[in-house]
């Protein structure tokens, strides 16, 4: 019962999935100015039976993390202090620990893991291959301006092969031999009349796409032999690639580009707008209009949203799966003709707060369903669990400057780029498994 200062007795329950850590399924009495430390002392005293050790845990309250008294967070939540409230609690998911800094000799703008190795972009024009555990193995020249995205296209023990983006308006297809350390370029990719900010390999690893500041998005083969039919003898033996396809529909340079599935991109742009574009129909299927730039958008195959980072200091949260449901069926109702455009306003899910300069570069773990990471001007990473919008779980500094790219391919580190001329490598406790880096 809530007291006149607003600060009396709660009836709660306290439930977890966490089997191991479950307690008697009884009401427990609590005051209702309790916090996240006063829970965690009253959850451990009563799992001392268990021998569990001393556990740190997070709450939920009505899906959102407890971040201060309890009886603030239900009165913000309209709930009566005379209902039973159902608390549920997990273990906390551990700091990432710092690791290796790796250091360049300009900006590292494009930072992409895959198993042990960390490919880099810097503003010096070259690429370079380092091991998680800080080794420099090559650096790559090739382009003629800064590189501003990376990305693995396939690795096994013996070779990899990757893809570049520059500035330069191109973009470069690389082949690595491990055994020799000896890289080779396959395929120079031109077609684009401005500098190519982002590009994305696709799941099967056969195709890529890049998004420019010519607002093009263009689809291009990522396969050894292009051998297109109708390309000229002259194309093929210069090693020049053209696209696929290319789609219009951005007004402003294309940030983000992103495989949802084999046939489904997403797109952010400067021009405010996210795009969900469908390559069997060559065109849009969903667009969703924001009131600030986005300079990085990132899609969870775990839970199905989207995240961006944008020049307003925030990230927010969208799912336009069920609010493009919603909306049809209302425009059905009052017979509007609609393409599946919506406002930010419709299907913003949660706004984070935290950063405090633009937020340039945001990416979901691969592993962790709720869990993303972003990187910003304000010199910061942060990581962010999607249920606790008014903070992140954790700050990883490190970087002297302005963060540019962020990285959590492999769920065992987070690597971030910046404008100090350094890549940071941090650790994550709770990855699985041996160390990956055994070299």
């Amino acid at each position: 019962m809530e007291t006149e200062n607003g600060e009396g007795q709660v009836q709660v329950h306290l439930k977890t999935k966490q089997e191991h850590y479950a307690v008697p399924d009884v009401p427990y009495a609590i005051e209702g100015s309790v916090t996240t430390t006063e829970l965690n002392i009253f959850l451990n005293a009563l799992l001392q039976d268990k021998d569990v050790g001393n556990v740190d845990f997070d709450f939920l309250v009505f899906d959102e993390y407890l971040r201060g008294r309890l009886c603030d967070h239900l009165r913000e939540k309209a709930i009566s202090f005379e209902d039973a409230i159902e608390i549920e609690y997990v273990e906390r998911f551990p700091a990432p620990e710092p690791q290796d800094c790796l250091l360049h000799d300009d900006w590292v703008s494009a930072v992409k893991t895959r198993g042990k190795w960390i490919l880099t972009g810097c503003y010096d024009n070259t690429i370079n291959i380092w091991t998680s555990k800080g080794k420099h193995k090559l650096t790559i020249p090739g382009h003629t301006a800064p590189i501003k995205a990376v990305d693995w296209i396939s690795l096994d023990d013996e070779a990899g092969r990757f893809v570049s983006s520059s500035q330069d308006q191109t973009a470069m297809l690389w082949k690595w031999n491990i055994a020799s350390n000896a890289v080779e370029c396959i395929s120079v990719c031109k077609g684009h009349e401005r500098g190519v900010d982002s590009v994305g390999v696709s799941p099967d690893a056969q195709r890529f796409a890049t998004g420019s500041w010519d607002t093009m998005l263009k689809i291009w083969s990522a396969e050894l032999d292009d051998s297109a039919e109708g390309a000229s003898k002259r194309v093929k033996e210069s090693g020049v690639r053209t696209p696929k396809m290319t789609l219009q529909g951005h007004r402003e340079s294309i940030s983000a580009v992103q495989w949802m599935d084999g046939t489904t991109l997403l797109t952010g742009s400067w021009d405010h707008t996210l795009k969900v574009w469908d390559l069997n129909m060559e065109g849009i299927k969903t667009e969703i209009s924001t009131n600030k730039s986005i300079f990085d958008a990132n899609y969870s195959n775990l839970n199905r949203l989207i995240v961006t980072a944008s020049a307003d200091k925030n990230l927010r949260l969208y799912d336009a799966r069920t609010n493009r449901k919603s909306f049809i069926f209302i425009s059905y109702l009052f017979n509007f003709v609609t393409s599946n455009n919506f406002t930010e306003g419709s299907v913003v899910r949660n706004t984070y707060l935290g950063h405090n300069a633009w937020v340039q570069t945001v990416m979901w773990s691969t592993t962790e369903e709720f869990l993303f990471v972003s990187g910003a001007y304000d010199n910061q990473n942060k990581l962010w669990d999607c249920r606790s919008p008014k903070a992140p779980l954790y700050d990883l500094l490190g970087h002297g400057e302005k963060v540019f790219d962020i990285d959590w391919t492999n769920p065992k580190y987070i690597v971030s780029g910046g404008a100090d001329n350094t890549v940071r490598v941090f650790k994550s406790r709770k990855a699985q498994g041996e160390d990956m880096d055994t070299k």
